[in-house]
């Protein structure tokens, strides 16, 4: 096999993985490369429709990954709900993706009709992309017990336009933010959260 050959299925390959991809900003990222592997290919070759064809779709992933970037920690791009902890959309989110909550926080066990509990949506115009549950304890602490994304914007952590919201937590009488032990791959101390053990913590 030449290396021009190898180039092609290389590309062809990655473009077939790409569409395999959940999160959506992987997506575009490997589309583009595939796309740009598949330029040089088809341009050595004189395949010159195909080259204009991943020229254009280079551009649509540049395009969309601007967009993406641009949203990841913008407010305006994500809106904040609280809802109650026994809201029944809330409970339907909770069941269809119990399994895929169950992987990040293996010790969940919810009761949205328990005293101080607290949930909140987050929205991506009219999707849900995460869910956030906590309960209140003595003295103004706030006890996450699940901080979750759906697979497609698990490289935003739209979860932190809930603890941007210090002033409505402040107002509310809570002082301490506090992640649940259990959780598998936490990101608190990118958005303001210090690590005190195996937790991590935020003063509101």
């Amino acid at each position: 096999m030449s290396w021009l050959d190898a180039l092609g299925w290389a590309g062809s390959a990655l473009l077939v993985f790409s569409l395999m991809q959940a999160r959506v900003l992987r997506f575009r990222v490997l589309n583009l490369v595939a796309c740009l592997i598949l330029v040089v290919f088809n341009a050595v070759l004189g395949i010159w429709p195909m080259v204009a064809m991943n020229v254009v779709l280079s551009a649509i992933n540049l395009w969309f990954l601007r967009k993406l970037l641009s949203e990841r920690h913008d407010e305006r791009a994500f809106a904040v709900l609280e809802v109650s902890p026994a809201d029944e959309y809330l409970r339907h989110v909770l069941r269809v993706h119990q399994s895929d909550m169950l992987k990040h926080q293996p010790d969940l066990l919810w009761d949205g009709g328990a005293p101080g509990r607290r949930a909140f949506l987050v929205l991506h115009g009219d999707e849900t992309v995460g869910v956030v549950l906590a309960r209140e304890e003595a003295d103004g602490v706030l006890q996450i017990e699940l901080d979750w994304v759906s697979p497609r914007f698990r490289d935003f952590a739209p979860g932190e336009f809930v603890w941007r919201r210090s002033d409505v937590l402040r107002e509310q009488g809570l002082r301490r933010v506090v992640s649940p032990p259990a959780m598998v791959a936490p990101y608190y101390d990118k958005i303001g959260f210090r690590r005190e053990g195996d937790v991590f913590v935020m003063e509101v």
